[in-house]
């Protein structure tokens, strides 16, 4: 007898639906799984006999085979155990049940719990798109599930507990929603009060907070660089809902989305080592490919500290940087994941770390120095907005009992900033902040008076400007404006945004 069944697959960051058609014929016992599934899948075939065995259930034992449908779609995961299951006992008659209208998630354990799954948020939502009206899915995803309106969400625990609700003996009650967007209060770990001296630093650092701009610290050991960039979560604004799905269902599909937490509220913070591969930045794996530090980044900062350690490695942020999405070919097709990242990079100035120190000499010749600091390429330096030293604090400021300005009150700015951005950009709906800006944008709310031209051209001839520098002085002046509550760019905020840029990039 045939039955079937629905699930899903993962594809990048979307979810696709999935048959799982299960035949029962005469024969030789066998059991066999098609549709192109990984090992994971294959294994499953253990784990199904096993669990609907300790449910207290019979295994038929005749000829079983089970295809997932389309069968040129790559399967990975095991997430297929639950709807494999489920269409074993439909089409043994174990069970009579309408299943039609329902999606079935889920790994199962050989005694028959059911085990978490990753990417349930972007499963729920194609099965929404597919007018599924009920996801019986393991308990624990079942608050992530329930985060897309419209399914009827229900929370298994175990095979049998399953079939008691499909048989209608002891029906499993719906899960009701109870994470609301705004509820639990976001605390920062750094506040900016706390940083003593480096204004001119903590202004930059604003700047690129209101535009979401790159920046590079460039400063001796211990000036607070990492101190402060990890500060900079609390001036951002808080997400709003739909850019916090958009991180949660990147950390889901990843198996990084904490298990007590169903929503990101959060801005991500990532700070990968600079041993991290190529893969780890950018994506990839030998199976179902998956999100790299650029899109776990997304909507948040990437980090990396002591940056010219990571090498030619850096190179492949060129795409991301630009575009804002990173697009992966393998041999089973292209996936694109979003990367929509605010790149913030600390180095020191030389192997040493001394160099231009007044108080300490460096040990490092010349060439030393130029070829530790050409480990950044130019075309990568090109793409970072803001450039700033970072120097060392003095005593009197360390030991001072004056604290600097708190973080709330810069993020007042900040949201200000932004807000003027997002009604500047109501009918742009790729811009978010100034940064996202294409030359279009650009060409439409960067205007300069006769001041700013004069200006410009002569920061064009005297740092060597390329377009790509061109266009990102003007991206800076506007944030900069926007901090400063005015509409027409100035003499005044280009002249900040000029001082930003590097002295010579080759």
């Amino acid at each position: 007898m045939l039955a079937r069944v629905y699930s899903c697959a993962l594809v990048g960051l979307e979810g696709v639906l999935v048959e799982v058609e299960v035949d029962i014929a005469g024969g030789m016992p066998a059991f066999t799984v098609v549709g192109l599934g990984d090992a994971a899948v294959q294994e499953s075939r253990e784990r199904v006999r096993s669990a609907i065995r300790n449910s207290g259930l019979r295994f038929p034992l005749k000829r079983l085979t089970v295809n997932l449908a389309p069968a040129d779609l790559r399967k990975a995961g095991p997430s297929y155990d639950l709807p494999m299951a489920v269409g074993l006992l439909l089409a043994d008659q174990q069970i009579e049940a309408p299943v039609d209208a329902a999606v079935f998630l889920g790994e199962l354990g050989l005694d028959g719990r059911l085990r978490h799954t990753d990417g349930v948020l972007s499963m729920a939502a194609v099965a929404r798109s597919h007018g599924i009206k009920t996801i019986f899915l393991p308990a624990e995803d079942a608050a992530e599930a329930a985060l897309i309106a419209g399914p009827t969400i229900i929370p298994v625990h175990t095979l049998s507990e399953l079939i008691d609700h499909l048989s209608a003996q002891t029906p499993i009650p719906p899960y009701l929603a109870q994470t609301r967007f705004e509820d639990g209060e976001i605390r920062f770990p750094i506040d900016f009060q706390d940083v003593r001296g480096q204004e001119h630093v903590k202004r930059s650092l604003e700047v690129a907070a209101a535009g979401g701009h790159n920046l590079l610290m460039n400063g001796t050991p211990g000036s607070g660089k990492t101190m402060m960039a990890r500060a900079l979560l609390s001036i951002l604004p808080p997400l709003g809902l739909e850019e916090a799905l958009e991180v949660t269902k990147i950390y889901s599909v990843s198996g990084q989305l904490p298990r007590d937490t169903p929503l990101v509220r959060q801005r991500p913070f990532c700070a990968p080592h600079h041993t991290t591969s190529q893969p780890g930045l950018v994506g990839g794996g030998g199976g179902r490919v998956k999100p790299g530090m650029v899109s776990m980044a997304h909507r948040g900062v990437l980090f990396l500290d002591e940056l010219p350690e990571f090498g030619s490695k850096l190179e492949v942020l060129r795409q991301p940087i630009e575009d804002r999405v990173v697009t992966l070919s393998r041999a089973v097709g292209s996936v694109t994941f979003p990367a929509n990242f605010m790149l913030i990079g600390a180095m020191n100035p030389c192997p040493c770390g001394w160099h231009g120190d007044a108080e300490r000499a460096c040990t490092c010749s010349p060439a030393l120095v130029n070829r530790y600091q050409k480990r950044i390429s130019g075309p990568l330096l090109d793409r970072i907005d803001i450039h700033v030293d970072v120097p060392r604090v003095n005593y009197e400021k360390l030991s001072s009992e004056r604290l600097g300005e708190p973080s709330s009150h810069i993020r007042s700015r900040v949201l200000a900033a932004r807000e003027r951005q997002t009604q500047r950009f109501r009918s742009h709906s790729r811009c978010l902040t100034n940064a996202d800006m294409g030359a279009g944008e650009i060409r439409e709310y960067c205007r300069l008076d006769g001041a700013g031209q004069s200006l410009m051209k002569a920061a064009v001839r005297q740092l060597n400007l390329s377009a790509r520098g061109y266009h990102r002085v003007l991206k800076l002046a506007r944030s900069i404006a926007d901090l400063a509550g005015v509409e027409q760019i100035g003499a005044a905020h280009l002249a900040e945004a000029v001082q930003y840029r590097p002295r010579r990039v080759e």
